[in-house]
């Protein structure tokens, strides 16, 4: 299985190194966006990472900040700035491949589906630690209003000379997440006596709709605008065993036909073992960016990939996200160097196990210096 290699968005270098994609919104973007005033303490947070990102110019940042009322363009300025500071921190710190930590994003599902007809959204639901989102149900075949990725990733795109990858919400995700009603009455018509049936031909109608109607015109702009590199984000695909094969059709469905894109798949906190063979026969996927610090650097799935002789790269996660401890780099040379003695080093990539949204920038960045900070000691080492 060829793992693309020569395609790599940083030709020649070892363990480069990514960031799964959010970063927490700021303090003083969230209480401005709320319209609630400043603390000292905001403005003293504000100011220390501006000089860390060595930005200088900023007099529009605080105009903006100082305003007792904004209009729709200037509340979207500030998401801008936020995007703008992130991107300068990750660059200071040294990240080989970066976003903007989805600053211009509600939530990974809340987002997309604002920006697609036939859902309605219902309340609002835990996904993880303090973080909720608005769950809705499909009532009528879904029909994309627009590309709702493009806007940001223009604005990504103008302001940092890095390579970039764009993360997406997957097909499976999204249905997965969702009150399956408008497919469910389909296919109940004729299998009333088989609940189980209906609902699993459902879901994979559902779910391939997505990919080809939601996913694949998003893919198509991004890539038009100029995106190399795309994560698929499918944190739901290993919930359901019983429908790995639905989340591979829909995968394959939504990355179909595109050449020279190199799209990775990124799953968080799963069980991964489950996930084969069925992902064998996923087609243009490139990379698996997973976790494993959480696991306590458990590296089964690598030793499944030997097995099944699955060539493709690995994001390899070295940094727990859910914990304010600091991961030394020492700590992160081990478990890098623990994973070169089951796949080659050529094949590794290096990441949080997932995005840093539950953490504050001082642990997140901190976190992300002592990653590149191993990498940078790695690189030495095997060269």
């Amino acid at each position: 299985m060829n793992s693309n290699l020569n395609s790599s968005p940083c030709p020649g270098l070892l363990f480069p190194t990514q960031e799964i994609g959010s970063i927490a919104k700021p303090n003083w973007l969230v209480k401005k966006r709320q319209g609630r005033g400043l603390t000292s303490e905001d403005w003293a947070e504000l100011n220390h990472w501006l000089k860390f990102a060595q930005i200088k110019d900023y007099e529009e940042l605080k105009e903006l900040l100082l305003k007792k009322e904004l209009n729709k363009e200037e509340h979207k300025r500030l998401i801008e700035w936020s995007s703008i500071l992130v991107l300068h921190c990750l660059e200071r710190i040294g990240l080989d491949i970066i976003y903007d930590g989805e600053q211009h994003r509600s939530e990974m599902y809340q987002e997309p589906v604002t920006y697609i007809e036939g859902f309605e959204f219902l309340g609002e639901v835990r996904s993880f630690d303090n973080k909720y989102y608005r769950k809705a149900a499909c009532l009528n075949k879904p029909k994309l209003k627009k590309p709702y990725h493009l806007e940001e990733f223009n604005f990504v795109r103008a302001n940092t000379q890095k390579p970039i990858k764009v993360p997406i919400t997957g097909a499976y995700t999204l249905m997965n997440w969702s009150f399956n009603e408008y497919y469910l009455k389909q296919h109940l018509r004729g299998n009333e006596k088989n609940l189980k049936k209906a609902r699993y031909k459902a879901n994979q109608a559902f779910a391939m709709d997505l990919a080809k109607d939601i996913i694949r015109p998003n893919i198509l702009a991004l890539v038009k605008a100029g995106a190399k590199l795309i994560q698929i984000d499918e944190p739901a695909a290993t919930t359901k065993p019983d429908e790995i094969e639905i989340f591979v059709q829909s995968f394959n469905e939504s990355v179909k036909g595109f050449s020279g894109i190199r799209f990775n798949l990124h799953i968080c906190f799963s069980n991964y073992s489950v996930l084969y063979p069925a992902i064998l026969e996923m087609k243009n996927c490139c990379q698996f960016t997973f976790e494993f610090a959480n696991q306590g650097a458990n590296y089964d799935f690598l030793k499944l990939m030997k097995k099944y002789r699955d060539e493709r790269e690995v994001g390899l996660g070295v940094i727990d996200v859910h914990t304010d401890t600091i991961e030394t780099p020492a700590v992160i040379r081990q478990r890098i160097k623990a994973a070169t003695k089951i796949i080659e080093p050529e094949r590794i990539y290096v990441n949080p196990d997932c995005g840093l949204r539950t953490r504050s920038w001082s642990v997140a960045f901190a976190k992300l210096e002592n990653m590149v900070k191993a990498v940078t000691s790695l690189r030495r080492e095997f060269l």
